[in-house]
């Protein structure tokens, strides 16, 4: 037994709780007409999911509730419970005992609940169809419809038959699929248009990342071109500032002793008796001469400082042009320092060679002029703090340049004349001395050594000063490397070069920086500012849309898949139905005969043209009469009935009387019953309209159903009540409110006997 008990309460006329044990195969439910029986039938519709309120004889949610009597008030609720035995698990569901309930309210909402749990009507449809319990109605035949088989469309009839062989569980399914198929391929669409749209951006970013990557692939040469042309510059430089090293070490030191030599000779001529004014005037000029010489020198140092503050100021201005923005504040360069340091230590080492006091105060005076320089011209940069300010500088030290530059030509030529009349009063001395002359020979031979020392020492200091100025220039060039490409650019330590690669020619090394130059015009070009956000958004949009593009292949390979599983369900839905037409006909044929005591009966699955709903007014206004038109009118599958009675030449259910058509209905049925039985099946008054010999075939037929699923009959018929265990009586009194009476026949005879 499958179906153990219904509980009825508030529906309907059912007002108080009333509970029908169904512990027999067969029960069938009696009672005078008006009483309530045929609503226990449509209490089964109700639980079972029934969504037509006419179905159940009502036009709103609430006429299915107890509306109340006279001496009973109406009911706010009305709920249904039908409970199954599932110990041999007919439902899928890990639980023994099944209870399937439904209330509605007088609002017209409804609950389901399954084993007092809320669920979704789905869950009850689903839960049900696992069962063979369908949404058809097959298993409840209510008076008057028992013939409803006989009158469906084909295509009805065979979703009646579908639904009785069990294949509603394989329709959900299909219809699922093909639920999920659509969405799928929206999403397929969705995602499809989410990629064109960020396609362009793609393009656009690949574009920004194209230049990054040049301009990545531009500083890499930079950096390498920065290193060798770096690690060049630093030997170039290192070895010429220790060679000009090297080769002033030795002039100084004879001008040290030269002049130490010369004060002596100087004292042997002054001590002299036979000094005249001719000496001293000859003293007097040589002091002139070393003053001029001293002033000549001066002039030179300041031109060569003069020259080095022009270079840094346009670097200065270089750098400020670039930045194109006015600084809060000047910041001194180390390099700058570094220069004023050594300019210092320069003055420093020629204060330690003399004893003159007026040439030390005239280098001390030097070096205060240095520093007060310096200081201005940085105090001037802060002041102004702008481009303006820097040009106007700079173009004040040009004018002191040029100004310099005629300084250290008149002192060149002052000196010129100092020497020529130098020269003639030493001519006249050694023409007319006697006295002496071997000193004064010795001074002028120390004093043409002196200035042939000074001039060296002089060429040597020009040529270290255009060594500074390329030094400064490295430096610059040091820092714009590692602004520019990064420090890996003066990381060239390891570079090794050929042990004369300092006394290359200096051409080379300025096609370096020429080729260093257009390499950064290039990169400048290029751009590429921005590159990590770029890149970054570059990395997050390409990730994005290869994600999308794998959603759209899975999303592709989920249709694929969900269209093989339509498919194939819908090739199990064929099989099955044909299976299950073949046995339903086989059992049709044999009821049939039963009935009739003879014939024949059968069902045929066939096709049949439709004509096409028209979509729109303009298909009503203008209907496409063509042949075209004509050969794609839809068809639709369906199931006819061929019937033959014996006897007689009646050969279609149209010719049948009502009495043949109700026979015709009920073997049908049964033989759809019986080859896919449900747990129970409800018949409604449906032998009203037999006579006394078919009550009896309709009884036999009952109790050979009976073995297959339950009956519950609700019937007038003795006939057929007599073929029932548990006999269900249902009277109302005048309350309006439907009892049950109940009888066990088995019971019964029991007491009898």
């Amino acid at each position: 037994m499958y179906l153990k008990s219904l509980e009825i309460n508030g529906f309907k006329s059912f007002a108080k709780k009333s509970e029908l044990e169904f512990s027999s195969p067969i029960v069938a439910i009696v009672g005078p007409n008006g009483s309530g029986k045929s609503n226990v039938a449509e209490a089964f519709r109700f639980v079972l999911g029934e969504q037509s309120i006419k179905s159940m004889r009502g036009k709103r949610g609430e006429d299915l509730i107890f509306s109340g009597s006279k001496s009973a008030s109406k009911l706010n609720r009305g709920n249904v419970k039908l409970v199954f035995d599932n110990s041999r698990h007919v439902f899928n569901i890990d639980f023994s005992e099944v209870s399937l309930e439904r209330v509605v309210f007088r609002d017209g909402t409804n609950e389901y609940l399954l084993n007092g749990s809320k669920v979704r009507l789905k869950d009850i449809y689903e839960l049900l169809a696992s069962a063979n319990i369908g949404a058809s109605g097959h298993h409840i035949i209510s008076q008057g419809e028992a013939d409803r088989i006989l009158n469906a469309s084909i295509k009805e009839r065979k979703e009646m038959i579908e639904d009785a062989l069990g294949l509603k569980t394989y329709q959900y399914k299909r219809e699922e699929s093909e639920r999920k198929l659509e969405k799928t391929m929206e999403n397929i669409g969705q995602v499809g248009a989410l990629r064109k749209e960020i396609a362009p951006h793609i393009r656009f970013l690949e574009k920004q990342v194209e230049k990054i990557k040049r301009a990545e692939s531009l500083k890499d040469e930079l950096v390498v071109l920065y290193r060798e042309y770096l690690k060049r510059e630093e030997t170039y430089l290192a070895y010429f500032k220790k060679d000009f090293e090297e080769k002033r070490r030795v002039p100084s030191e004879e001008k040290n002793k030269l002049e130490k030599r010369l004060d002596e000779v100087k004292g042997i001529l002054a001590e002299s008796e036979s000094a005249d004014n001719e000496s001293r005037e000859l003293l007097s000029i040589e002091k002139e001469l070393r003053s001029a010489e001293e002033a000549l020198e001066s002039a030179r140092r300041e031109g060569s400082r003069i020259e080095g503050t022009i270079a840094a100021e346009e670097r200065a201005l270089e750098r400020a042009k670039k930045e194109s923005a006015g600084a809060s504040r000047i910041s001194v360069e180390l390099s700058e320092m570094e220069d004023l340091k050594k300019r210092g230590e320069l003055l420093k080492k020629e204060t330690e060679k003399e004893n003159d006091v007026a040439k030390l105060r005239a280098l001390f005076s030097d070096f205060f002029k240095i520093f007060s320089d310096f200081l201005s011209s940085k105090k001037s940069v802060l002041s102004s703090g702008s481009l303006p300010a820097i040009e106007k500088e700079l173009a004040s030290l040009k004018e002191k340049k040029e100004e310099l530059v005629a300084l250290e030509k008149e002192r060149l030529e002052k000196r010129n004349l100092i020497q020529k009349k130098y020269e003639s009063v030493r001519a006249s001395i050694e023409e007319g001395r006697t006295k002496g002359r071997e000193a004064e020979r010795e001074m002028f031979t120390l004093m043409n050594r002196r200035t042939e020392l000074l001039g060296i020492l002089s060429s040597l200091s020009q040529k270290e000063d255009a060594i500074r100025r390329e030094e400064e220039a490295f430096k610059g060039e040091l820092q714009e490397a590692a602004a520019l490409v990064g420090l890996s650019a003066i990381r060239y330590n390891d570079i090794e070069l050929s042990k004369d690669s300092a006394l290359e020619e200096r051409i080379l090394q300025e096609d370096r920086k020429k080729k260093l130059e257009r390499m950064k015009i290039r990169l400048e070009e290029v751009g590429g500012a921005g590159g990590e956000e770029v890149l970054k958004e570059f990395d997050d949009v390409k990730t994005r849309d290869e994600f999308l593009s794998k959603e759209v292949t899975d999303l592709e390979v989920s249709a694929e898949s969900l269209r093989g599983l339509i498919v194939e369900l819908k090739e199990k839905l064929d099989s099955e139905f044909k299976v299950g037409i073949d046995k339903i006909n086989k059992a049709f044929g044999e009821f049939f005969s039963l009935m009739f005591g003879g014939g024949q009966a059968g069902l045929q699955v066939s096709e049949r043209e439709v004509r096409k709903r028209r979509s729109s007014l303009s298909d009503y206004l203008e209907p496409d009469l063509s042949a075209e038109a004509e050969a794609q009118a839809e068809t639709e599958e369906g199931i006819d009935i061929s019937v033959s009675l014996p006897n007689k030449r009646v050969k279609g259910l149209q010719m049948l009387s009502g009495g043949e058509r109700a026979l015709t209905s009920i073997a049908l049925l049964f033989a759809i019953s019986q080859v896919n039985p449900p747990p129970f099946v409800i018949l409604d008054e449906t032998d009203a309209a037999l006579d006394e010999a078919n009550s009896k075939k309709y009884g036999d037929m009952v109790e050979s159903l009976s073995k297959y699923s339950q009956l519950i009959l609700i019937t007038h018929n003795r006939e057929t009540m007599s073929r029932a265990g548990i006999l269900y009586g249902v009277t109302m009194g005048s309350d309006g409110i439907s009892k049950l009476l109940s009888v066990k026949f088995e019971e019964a005879l029991a007491v009898a006997k």
